[in-house]
Protein backbone atom coordinates (compact mmCIF):
# COMPACT_ATOMS: atom_id res chain seq x y z
CA UNK A 1 0.00 0.00 0.00
CA UNK A 2 1.38 3.34 -1.05
CA UNK A 3 1.14 6.10 1.44
CA UNK A 4 0.39 9.54 0.11
CA UNK A 5 1.58 12.38 2.27
CA UNK A 6 0.27 15.80 1.52
CA UNK A 7 1.86 18.90 2.80
CA UNK A 8 -0.21 21.86 3.68
CA UNK A 9 1.41 25.17 3.25
CA UNK A 10 0.15 27.47 5.89
CA UNK A 11 -0.06 30.99 4.68
CA UNK A 12 -0.71 33.73 7.06
CA UNK A 13 -3.25 36.17 5.85
CA UNK A 14 -1.93 39.54 6.66
CA UNK A 15 -4.47 42.24 6.67
CA UNK A 16 -3.22 45.60 5.67
CA UNK A 17 -3.32 47.70 8.82
CA UNK A 18 -2.46 51.30 8.84
CA UNK A 19 -2.26 53.51 11.87
CA UNK A 20 -2.37 57.30 11.80
CA UNK A 21 -1.99 59.46 14.89
CA UNK A 22 -2.01 63.24 15.11
CA UNK A 23 -2.26 65.72 17.98
CA UNK A 24 -3.37 69.30 17.56
CA UNK A 25 -3.04 71.92 20.29
CA UNK A 26 -4.36 75.41 20.94
CA UNK A 27 -3.68 77.91 23.71
CA UNK A 28 -6.72 79.61 25.20
CA UNK A 29 -7.29 82.47 27.61
CA UNK A 30 -10.40 80.67 28.89
CA UNK A 31 -10.07 78.89 32.23
CA UNK A 32 -9.64 75.14 32.53
CA UNK A 33 -13.20 74.88 33.89
CA UNK A 34 -14.65 76.80 30.93
CA UNK A 35 -12.75 74.64 28.45
CA UNK A 36 -13.84 71.50 30.28
CA UNK A 37 -17.50 72.59 30.20
CA UNK A 38 -17.29 72.96 26.40
CA UNK A 39 -15.71 69.53 26.02
CA UNK A 40 -18.25 67.68 28.20
CA UNK A 41 -21.32 69.44 26.80
CA UNK A 42 -22.00 66.63 24.36
CA UNK A 43 -25.33 68.15 23.27
CA UNK A 44 -23.71 71.37 21.95
CA UNK A 45 -21.32 70.61 19.11
CA UNK A 46 -21.98 73.87 17.25
CA UNK A 47 -18.27 74.73 17.55
CA UNK A 48 -17.08 71.34 16.24
CA UNK A 49 -15.89 71.36 12.59
CA UNK A 50 -16.59 67.64 12.11
CA UNK A 51 -19.78 66.92 14.10
CA UNK A 52 -23.02 68.74 13.33
CA UNK A 53 -25.40 67.35 15.97
CA UNK A 54 -25.85 64.62 18.57
CA UNK A 55 -28.74 62.81 20.21
CA UNK A 56 -27.51 63.58 23.74
CA UNK A 57 -30.00 65.34 26.04
CA UNK A 58 -28.91 68.66 27.55
CA UNK A 59 -27.08 68.33 30.84
CA UNK A 60 -25.96 64.71 30.43
CA UNK A 61 -22.54 64.23 32.02
CA UNK A 62 -20.23 61.88 30.07
CA UNK A 63 -19.24 58.74 31.94
CA UNK A 64 -17.29 55.70 30.76
CA UNK A 65 -19.57 53.32 28.90
CA UNK A 66 -21.91 55.99 27.53
CA UNK A 67 -22.80 55.43 23.88
CA UNK A 68 -24.43 58.17 21.83
CA UNK A 69 -24.93 59.03 18.18
CA UNK A 70 -23.82 61.99 16.12
CA UNK A 71 -24.01 63.16 12.52
CA UNK A 72 -20.95 64.50 10.72
CA UNK A 73 -20.63 67.65 8.64
CA UNK A 74 -18.64 65.65 6.07
CA UNK A 75 -21.84 64.03 4.88
CA UNK A 76 -25.00 62.62 6.39
CA UNK A 77 -23.01 59.84 8.03
CA UNK A 78 -24.37 58.79 11.43
CA UNK A 79 -21.64 57.66 13.81
CA UNK A 80 -21.75 56.04 17.22
CA UNK A 81 -19.48 57.41 19.91
CA UNK A 82 -18.41 55.38 22.92
CA UNK A 83 -16.99 57.22 25.96
CA UNK A 84 -13.93 55.28 27.12
CA UNK A 85 -12.34 57.38 29.83
CA UNK A 86 -13.15 60.56 31.74
CA UNK A 87 -10.85 62.40 34.14
CA UNK A 88 -12.86 65.49 35.17
CA UNK A 89 -11.19 68.76 34.24
CA UNK A 90 -8.38 66.96 32.47
CA UNK A 91 -9.20 64.27 29.87
CA UNK A 92 -12.05 62.84 27.79
CA UNK A 93 -11.34 59.85 25.58
CA UNK A 94 -13.91 58.47 23.11
CA UNK A 95 -13.98 55.82 20.43
CA UNK A 96 -15.80 56.67 17.20
CA UNK A 97 -17.56 53.82 15.42
CA UNK A 98 -18.50 54.90 11.91
CA UNK A 99 -17.74 52.24 9.31
CA UNK A 100 -16.15 48.81 9.34
CA UNK A 101 -12.44 48.93 8.52
CA UNK A 102 -11.73 52.02 10.62
CA UNK A 103 -11.20 52.36 14.34
CA UNK A 104 -10.95 55.94 15.56
CA UNK A 105 -9.95 57.08 19.02
CA UNK A 106 -10.22 60.75 20.00
CA UNK A 107 -8.77 62.29 23.16
CA UNK A 108 -9.36 65.79 24.48
CA UNK A 109 -6.81 66.89 27.08
CA UNK A 110 -6.76 70.17 29.00
CA UNK A 111 -3.64 71.43 30.79
CA UNK A 112 -2.58 74.68 32.42
CA UNK A 113 0.56 76.30 31.10
CA UNK A 114 2.48 79.51 31.61
CA UNK A 115 1.09 81.06 28.41
CA UNK A 116 -2.54 80.11 29.11
CA UNK A 117 -4.50 76.91 29.11
CA UNK A 118 -3.71 74.32 26.49
CA UNK A 119 -6.35 72.17 24.83
CA UNK A 120 -5.10 69.22 22.80
CA UNK A 121 -7.09 67.09 20.39
CA UNK A 122 -5.53 63.73 19.53
CA UNK A 123 -6.84 61.50 16.77
CA UNK A 124 -5.72 57.93 16.19
CA UNK A 125 -7.06 56.03 13.18
CA UNK A 126 -6.44 52.31 12.71
CA UNK A 127 -7.58 49.95 10.02
CA UNK A 128 -7.24 49.40 6.34
CA UNK A 129 -9.60 52.26 5.43
CA UNK A 130 -7.87 54.79 7.67
CA UNK A 131 -5.83 56.47 4.86
CA UNK A 132 -9.04 57.12 2.91
CA UNK A 133 -10.91 58.45 5.95
CA UNK A 134 -7.92 60.56 6.94
CA UNK A 135 -7.77 62.16 3.48
CA UNK A 136 -11.34 63.46 3.99
CA UNK A 137 -11.12 64.45 7.64
CA UNK A 138 -7.56 65.71 8.18
CA UNK A 139 -8.15 69.39 7.42
CA UNK A 140 -11.23 69.42 9.66
CA UNK A 141 -9.42 67.60 12.47
CA UNK A 142 -6.71 70.25 12.41
CA UNK A 143 -9.33 72.87 13.35
CA UNK A 144 -10.95 71.12 16.34
CA UNK A 145 -8.64 72.34 19.13
CA UNK A 146 -8.66 75.94 17.87
CA UNK A 147 -12.46 75.91 17.43
CA UNK A 148 -12.91 74.57 20.97
CA UNK A 149 -10.64 77.26 22.42
CA UNK A 150 -12.44 80.00 20.48
CA UNK A 151 -15.88 78.73 21.59
CA UNK A 152 -14.82 78.65 25.25
CA UNK A 153 -13.39 82.17 25.01
CA UNK A 154 -16.52 83.46 23.29
CA UNK A 155 -18.74 81.93 26.00
CA UNK A 156 -16.80 83.82 28.69
CA UNK A 157 -17.35 87.24 27.10
CA UNK A 158 -19.97 89.29 28.97
CA UNK A 159 -23.22 89.91 27.12
CA UNK A 160 -22.87 86.93 24.78
CA UNK A 161 -26.09 84.95 24.67
CA UNK A 162 -25.97 81.21 24.29
CA UNK A 163 -27.74 79.61 21.33
CA UNK A 164 -30.19 76.79 22.04
CA UNK A 165 -28.49 73.45 21.79
CA UNK A 166 -29.26 71.25 18.81
CA UNK A 167 -30.15 67.62 19.29
CA UNK A 168 -32.08 65.08 17.31
CA UNK A 169 -33.82 61.77 17.79
CA UNK A 170 -32.91 58.46 16.21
Amino acid sequence: MHKCISKFIHRKHRWFRCSLARTYEAISSASVDELWQKVVDLADVSWHPILSKTNVPNGLVPKPGLIYQAVTRLGPIPVRIFVEMVRPGELLSVRVIAIPGVEERVTYRIESSVCGNCISYSVTLKGWLSPLVWSFSRRHAAQVAAALAAAAEKATLPGVSQKPKNSFEF
